[in-house]
């Protein structure tokens, strides 16, 4: 019975992923504003810091790894909307699951760091990219990493993923670009180490729980179609 409920919820998202995803985005983008105004530097927050932070150097060349997250993710979103629906639900559920938890942490948890250098403005190409993105991104609501934890769950869906399966080329570019938006959250001083930490427990928790806890079901109809289309 739990297995049948489970695989007609699955079904239901994934019949409606462009409409549930677009409500999500709306819900998070106002929540995350919400947050990013009322949770600002000087206010009563807790300082995501450890002694190790302190050894990291400020790398502007990193912004590309950390810019391509963008790329990476939307990339990976519609890709799978269009190829592969099945796939597109377990990361939108995985997405949506991994947001709002770190959104809720921010909310019940104010928290912030004090890692970041100023980039500045007209010493190179790299340094002005990432001047900009502090400008925009405020030093509030880091723990956990949205950056890191979005950037593994696609990693897993790629992985996880029927049509990559035999792509070892594909496979391994996708774990690179993971590692290296991992790395250039703290090598641009944008995040702490227990920032990352919490993103990456965070995201390896959902892939458990979504690719083991959620079992799928081809409804019938559908898989007739795949069989003809073979």
């Amino acid at each position: 019975m739990k297995h049948s409920h489970h695989s007609r919820l699955f079904l239901m998202i994934r019949k409606y992923r462009y409409l549930l995803g677009s409500l999500y985005a709306l819900l998070y983008m106002n929540w995350f504003c919400y947050l990013e105004n009322t949770i600002v530097p000087g206010s009563r927050i807790h300082i995501m810091h450890c002694p190790a932070d302190d050894l990291i150097p400020l790398l502007p060349v990193f912004i590309i790894p950390y810019l391509f997250w963008f790329v990476y993710v939307l990339g990976a979103i519609i890709y799978f909307a269009f190829r592969d629906p099945d796939e597109m639900a377990r990361l939108g559920i995985s997405l949506c699951c991994g947001m709002t938890v770190c959104l809720l942490i921010c909310t019940l948890f104010p928290n912030g760091t004090d890692v970041r250098i100023p980039a500045i403005p007209g010493s190179g190409l790299f340094s002005g990219l990432l001047w900009i993105i502090q400008c925009a991104d405020t030093t509030t609501n880091v723990f956990p990493s949205i950056h890191v934890c979005n950037a593994l769950i696609v990693n897993s869906a790629v992985w996880h993923s029927r049509d990559f399966r035999s792509s070892a080329g594909i496979l391994s570019f996708s774990a690179v670009v993971s590692i290296l938006i991992c790395l250039s959250t703290v090598f641009l001083k944008q995040h702490s180490l227990i920032d990352v930490a919490g993103g990456i427990v965070l995201a390896r928790v959902l892939e458990v729980a979504v690719y083991q806890g959620i079992p799928v079901s081809v409804p019938a109809k559908t898989a007739r179609r795949k069989k003809v289309l073979a």
